[in-house]
Order: C-alpha cells, then sequence, then structure tokens
C-alpha cells in the first residue's frame, strides 16, 4: 500500500469523507464535514549513492460547519497518524475555506515509503 492510500485509509476511519483537494465540481455541495489532501512534494532520500527511501509529504485539512469541530477532530487525526507512521511536522495551522459556512484546520505531515527492491 502506497502513503496516499494509506493516508486515506487513516483519514476514512473517522467516518469522514476524504476528497482531494481541489476535485470537487463549482456545483457540487460541500459536505457538512470533510478530509482534503494534498500531496505537493515527494523526495527521493540517498545514501552512499543509492535510493534508501522516499520522503512523501501531504496537506491534510479538515473543513466543518462547526467551528470547534476542527480542533477536536484534527487532534484526534494527528494521533492517529502517528500510530500509523506518519510524521506530523505542522500540528495545525487555519486554512481558507470556499464556503462561508466552513471553517477549515490544516496540518502538514510525512510518511517515510520503503524504496521497492
Amino acid at each position: 500500500m502506497n502513503a496516499a492510500d494509506k493516508l486515506i485509509e487513516v483519514l476514512e476511519s473517522e467516518g469522514i469523507p476524504v476528497i482531494r483537494q481541489g476535485s470537487m465540481t463549482e456545483n457540487e455541495e460541500y459536505p457538512q464535514k470533510f478530509f482534503t489532501f494534498w500531496n505537493p512534494e515527494c523526495e527521493e532520500i540517498h545514501y552512499n549513492n543509492e535510493s534508501r527511501f522516499e520522503l512523501v509529504t501531504f496537506e491534510v485539512n479538515f473543513y466543518s460547519t462547526d467551528p470547534e469541530e476542527i480542533y477536536e477532530i484534527m487532534k484526534k487525526t494527528r494521533r492517529k497518524l502517528r500510530e500509523k507512521g506518519f510524521t506530523v511536522i505542522d500540528p495545525g495551522h487555519d486554512v481558507e475555506s470556499d464556503e462561508a459556512t466552513h471553517t477549515g484546520r490544516g496540518m502538514t505531515v510525512n510518511y517515510r515509503e520503503a524504496e521497492e527492491k
């Protein structure tokens, strides 16, 4: 299972919809609460001129119509991601929402994906 699939699995374990960032159409209605994710970079890590692993970075965002809920859900999600081998780089920051009804919170996480041999 690759890093993105592992991330989705952890996020879906909350029973909350997971949507790739930017994939909703203009006419789609926002769910009451949902996660989004984006993979801004992957870095191949080398040692002794050999590729050892990939460091995969994700931006994980959570949006909700309940502003207090975003802190609770993100705290629980950080804990679950750590348990599944993700490194939380940024424990939380505000993110913009395209809908006035929703508040967003995000975090940056890394996953060390072993090089396939």
